[in-house]
C-alpha cells in the first residue's frame, strides 16, 4: 500500500535540538511539520529561516497536546494517510520512522505507539526511577480501565491512520493528552499495536514544568484527565457543552 506520510515535531525552546532532529526527520521523510509552541529561546527565529518544512506556531504556549492536535488538525486538512509524531529531544530514532510507517499503512491497525519497554535494546540508558514508576502505574490504570495490554502508555513516538484522528474529540492541551487519547481511541473502537524503541534519557533532568515537576501531582493530573475523558465519552453531549 502506498501511503503519503507526514512527520510532526512538536517543539518548545528546543534551539539546541532542533536543528539536529530536523536532519534525522526528513533524512526519513520528505514531508516534516514543526508545530513551536510559542518558543521564546531563538527557535522561532531559526524556524523562520527554514524553507524545507512546514511549520506552525503558536503565538503563546499552549501545551504539549495543544502542539499534537494543531499537528493532527494539519494531517488531516492536507489529507494526509499515516501521520508520525516524534519529539525533537533526541529521545526518538528517526531511522525508526519508515517502520512506523510501514506498518500503519499495513491496513491492519489504526495506531502504532512506541514502547520503550516492550523489549530492550544495547546502549539502553537507565530511565529516571520517579518517571519509570510513574509511568508503569498509569499504564497499568489504562489497561485496566480500557481493557488494553499497553507497556508504555506515554511514549510521543506513534504513527496515526489519519483517516482515524478524524473521529477523536480531543480537548486536552497539556502532557496527559495522551490519556485522552487513548479513552477516546477505545471507544472508537480503534486498533492498536505497539512497536519497540530504544530507551533513551539524554537529559535526565528536563522538567515538566511547574507543578508537573512533582511525582505525586503529575499522578493526581494523569487520573484526573482520564477521569474527565471516560465521563466525556460516556456523555458526549457534555463533551460538547464544555468544549
Amino acid at each position: 500500500m502506498n501511503c503519503r506520510a507526514l512527520v510532526a515535531l512538536p517543539v518548545y525552546n528546543e534551539v539546541s535540538h532542533v536543528t539536529g532532529a530536523l536532519a534525522g526527520a526528513l533524512t526519513y521523510c520528505s514531508n516534516v511539520l514543526v508545530v513551536d509552541d510559542g518558543s521564546t529561546d531563538g527557535t522561532s527565529e531559526l524556524l523562520a529561516t527554514r524553507d524545507d518544512i512546514y511549520l506552525i506556531r503558536h503565538p503563546t504556549n499552549q501545551g504539549y497536546g495543544a502542539a499534537l492536535r494543531s499537528a493532527f488538525g494539519f494531517a488531516i486538512g492536507r489529507h494526509y494517510d499515516v501521520l508520525v509524531t516524534i519529539d525533537c529531544d533526541g529521545q526518538h530514532q528517526p531511522q525508526l520512522v519508515p517502520k512506523f510507517i510501514e506498518r500503519c499503512c499495513a491496513g491492519d491497525v489504526d495506531i502504532v505507539s512506541g514502547s520503550r519497554y516492550l523489549r530492550s535494546f544495547p546502549g539502553d540508558h537507565e530511565p529516571p526511577l520517579e518517571r519509570r514508576r510513574v509511568n508503569e502505574l498509569i499504564t497499568e490504570e489504562v489497561n485496566r480501565r480500557l481493557g488494553l495490554a499497553l507497556t508504555d502508555a506515554f511514549c510521543g513516538f506513534k504513527a496515526y491512520r489519519v483517516a482515524a484522528l478524524a473521529a477523536l474529540e480531543l480537548t486536552e492541551t497539556g502532557y496527559a493528552m495522551p490519556l485522552e487519547l487513548w479513552v477516546r481511541a477505545v471507544r472508537q473502537g480503534l486498533r492498536i499495536v505497539e512497536l519497540p524503541v530504544p530507551l533513551i534519557y539524554l537529559d535526565e533532568k528536563r522538567s515538566f514544568g511547574g507543578a508537573l515537576d512533582n511525582a505525586q501531582t503529575r499522578l493526581a493530573v494523569y487520573r484526573e484527565v482520564l477521569d474527565r475523558a471516560e465521563h466525556s465519552a460516556a456523555h458526549p453531549t457534555d463533551a460538547v457543552l464544555h468544549a
